[in-house]
């Protein structure tokens, strides 16, 4: 996963203290735009001993992680989310292009 990159999220099952903690979170089936990738931890709470990839989106912005020293911002992990399969955009043309033709045929 990159920055700019476009995923969808397929997992918005949160417990009650991270609802508590974060002012937006992602909803399942929704498309957002990834604005940073970094190295989180494992577990919010006292941290934790293994790291994940972790995301902030564009769409979303949250409050500082009150147990990072750097005060990030809460981010998600990159486990919740699927990149969204995107056409490059002159195969997208083409398949527009060749639908307005099939449909102007019959």
């Amino acid at each position: 996963m990159i920055k700019g990159q476009k995923v969808v999220c397929v997992n918005d099952t949160f417990p009650e203290f991270v609802r508590a903690i974060y002012k937006q979170l992602p909803v399942k089936d929704n498309i957002y735009t990834i604005r940073e990738v970094f190295l989180g931890r494992e577990k919010i709470v006292k941290g934790g001993d293994s790291a994940t990839v972790g995301l902030l989106l564009e769409e979303l912005h949250n409050p500082p992680d009150p147990f990072h020293k750097g005060e990030q911002e809460l981010g998600f992990s990159s486990e919740r989310f699927a990149p969204l399969e995107e056409l490059p955009a002159e195969e997208e043309e083409e398949e527009i292009a060749g639908v307005l033709t099939g449909a102007w045929a019959n």
